[in-house]
């Protein structure tokens, strides 16, 4: 029996990229509205060398990072809470819930009002779209845990502590490292949206100031800036998963 050779993954993502930008490419010769691959080069290059790329990119960077880390800080321990204490379940899922239905862009004007228009609320607004998913999955990790591990270490004489850091920290942690990546994910995308409140800098304010002029090229290089950097973010947070859950078992 013949055995297949398995194509490298490496090589595989590489085929996509360039299926993808040659479908990009396609549709621009073909006469879509959108400009070409050269075209955002180009514009790529102008602003990279007067520095507007990059100090966009910081800018985003900095108000990303920063949002998202607050809210897997705090994400974290209120999900433990709530999945081991049903009374502080009860109390607080019902608010978590509540704000999980309100699109990031409806704080804006809230988060204005309250904080003005420096960087605090553009943090706020990433803080909020990374902590609700987190929290969510904390959550499920904890309620999830196999109760015959929690029963088998309480009759080893385990306390609370204990019982914590053996069983349900590892047993929750990849429900949480998959939170932190939907959280990341959603942080990205409500970076345009916080970057609406007064911003001078930034991927998102750049975007959209280019939008008043039609600029396409720029709009482009904004966008594909934003998934390079998130796609590099998430792929950091999945290697992390991997280190930490090496102990699954995978198909």
């Amino acid at each position: 029996m013949t055995r297949v050779r398995r194509v490298p993954k490496m090589v595989l993502n590489v085929i996509s990229v360039v299926l993808g930008i040659g479908l990009w490419w396609g549709f621009s010769v073909a006469g879509f509205d959108i400009p070409s691959p050269p075209a955002v080069g180009r514009r790529a290059v102008e602003l990279i060398a007067d520095g507007t790329l990059l100090d966009d990119i910081v800018a985003s960077l900095t108000r990303v990072f920063t949002g998202f880390a607050l809210g897997v800080v705090l994400a974290v321990p209120v999900g433990f809470l709530m999945g081991w204490y049903a009374p502080v379940r009860a109390l607080v899922e019902p608010w978590i819930q509540f704000f999980r239905t309100i699109p990031p862009l409806a704080i804006i004007p809230l988060a204005i009002v309250l904080m003005g228009i420096e960087e605090t609320p553009k943090i706020f607004v990433i803080f909020l779209a990374s902590f609700l998913s987190c929290v969510i999955a904390t959550l499920q990790g904890v309620v999830s845990v196999d109760k015959t591990l929690i029963n088998a270490a309480r009759v080893l004489g385990a306390n609370d502590r204990i019982l914590f850091a053996r069983v349900i920290i590892p047993a929750s942690s990849p429900f949480i490292l998959v939170g932190m990546r939907i959280g990341l994910g959603n942080s990205w995308a409500t970076l345009v949206a916080a970057e609406l409140i007064a911003a001078q800098q930034g991927l998102g304010y750049r975007m959209q100031s280019a939008q008043l002029y039609y600029d396409l090229p720029t709009i482009f290089v904004g966008l594909i800036s934003i998934g390079v950097l998130g796609l590099l973010m998430d792929r950091i947070l999945l290697i992390a998963e991997r280190k930490l859950t090496n102990w699954q078992e995978t198909r």
